[in-house]
């Protein structure tokens, strides 16, 4: 089935990307960084229409939340950390939350929050020690880091204990960029300390589609395990190679980005085995028959067809703007006023907690596991799941995996520590209360 709104497609891209919509005095204004073109595009889009549309879905059935529509405003950025600083310039006076959308441009815009005092929700990504809230208390990435997704990958190939790892060659083939190179300090701790050789193999935003080199130079070195911290066309470009070079799919396994049913299906049954890590697991859940009926029918959704309502990445972007739309809504229950200001949003963003009890309640419950934030705990570390390609379609083929917090922690702290001596004065709380 075609939805209706796919033929403004093209008109709506060049639209977002202006970030400039008029802000009223009887909306929340919450931008969006997108990048619905350039390399990236391809599974940024998907996770994109899946927030769009929840919010869409918010301001159709509920009339917003809390009595006031939602302003998702979109600047597309192409995954450009200069356009994203664009867009944050020219989103930041009216919003309650900045969303960046990416690792680089978080890092640009992280020094900015404590002037600003706009709280930065990076869902799922960004610089992991953002964890630390006594250091970033304007900074925010649940449900879990990726440091979190290291330790997590890390256990599950490991049956649960890292000693197993010993003697045995561990490749990181990552994105040559701010995000994937995040992973890099935790496992070359963990290495260290449990006796596995850690094979670092970058990949450059160019080389992308055409990664031969990398591919020839694993062949070469027969790593035991390939972990992928891929994104956008490096995905694809990567699972052709294995698919190529008869690397054991069950061998290879990606962070939560690397996990798109679009990058899997041209491939079929030749990448059966494949994993990724995920913090939401697939499913048929009531919030996305209340998105298909609210938004979809009605013709005012961006998807392709109904299949991309079944999607990992979109099914992930619905999560994302839930995680947004809870803290909205804890912190106007708190405040006890619908039209709440990015300060209040902050403190609605560090009280966030999701229970069994209201995610049932939204529709969602399985959908993404309980957790909740405070203060000191900025991530939530709620744990994920390891999915597994059939050939078709993306399946949950563990129970929930968590972080081991015990080795994670540590060099959190002493990042975080790191990051606030760099760029002194660094206020921390600044006074900011803990409640």
């Amino acid at each position: 089935m075609a939805i209706k709104g796919m033929n403004c497609l093209a008109a709506g891209v060049v639209a977002l990307g202006l970030g400039i919509t008029a802000v009223q005095a009887d909306e929340l204004y919450t931008p969006n960084m997108t990048y619905r073109t350039g390399p990236f595009a391809a599974t940024g889009i998907p996770i994109m229409n899946g927030q769009r549309d929840y919010i869409e879905m918010l301001n159709a059935r509920d009339g917003g939340i809390g009595g006031i529509k939602i302003n998702f405003d979109e600047c597309e950025t192409s995954y450009n950390t200069n356009k994203g600083m664009e867009c944050y310039e020219k989103t930041k006076g009216n919003a309650i939350v900045t969303q960046p959308w990416s690792t680089g441009i978080t890092l640009q815009v992280l020094p900015r929050t404590n002037v600003d005092r706009v709280p930065i929700l990076a869902t799922g990504y960004g610089f992991s020690p953002m964890s630390d809230g006594d250091t970033f208390a304007w900074a925010f990435n649940p449900p879990v880091s990726y440091w979190d997704g290291a330790s997590m990958i890390l256990q599950y190939i490991s049956d649960g204990d890292l000693d197993n790892l010993k003697g045995k060659k561990i490749a990181l083939l990552h994105l040559d960029h701010p995000f994937g190179k995040e992973p890099i300090p935790l496992i070359e701790k963990l290495a260290d300390k449990h006796g596995f050789e850690f094979l670092p193999i970058p990949v450059g935003l160019k080389e992308m589609q055409n990664q031969s080199a990398q591919w020839l130079q694993i062949r070469r070195e027969r790593p035991d395990f390939v972990i992928m911290w891929g994104w956008g066309a490096m995905n694809a470009g990567a699972l052709t190679e294995a698919v190529k070079t008869r690397y054991p799919m069950d061998k290879l396994v990606g962070v939560w980005w690397s996990g798109s049913d679009d990058d899997l299906r041209p491939l079929g049954g030749k990448a059966k085995g494949y994993k990724s890590i995920s913090w939401n697991a697939p499913g048929k859940y009531s919030v996305i028959e209340d998105i298909r009926s609210h938004v979809v029918a009605k013709g005012n959704s961006m998807i392709g067809s109904e299949d991309d309502l079944n999607k990992v990445f979109y099914q992930r972007g619905v999560v994302m703007s839930m995680f947004m739309a809870e803290a909205i809504r804890t912190a106007q229950q708190k405040f006890k006023i619908a039209k709440i200001t990015p300060e209040q949003m902050r403190w609605g963003i560090e009280n966030l907690k999701l229970d069994g009890k209201r995610l049932e309640e939204l529709g969602m419950l399985g959908m993404v596991a309980p957790f909740s934030m405070s203060c000191d705990n900025h991530t939530g570390h709620g744990g994920a799941w390891m999915l597994e390609w059939n050939g078709e379609q993306f399946a949950k083929v563990s129970d929930l995996l968590m972080p081991d917090r015990s080795e994670i922690e540590p060099i959190e702290k002493e990042k975080a520590k790191e990051y606030a001596k760099n760029n002194a004065p660094w206020p921390g709380r600044d006074g900011l209360a803990c409640e």
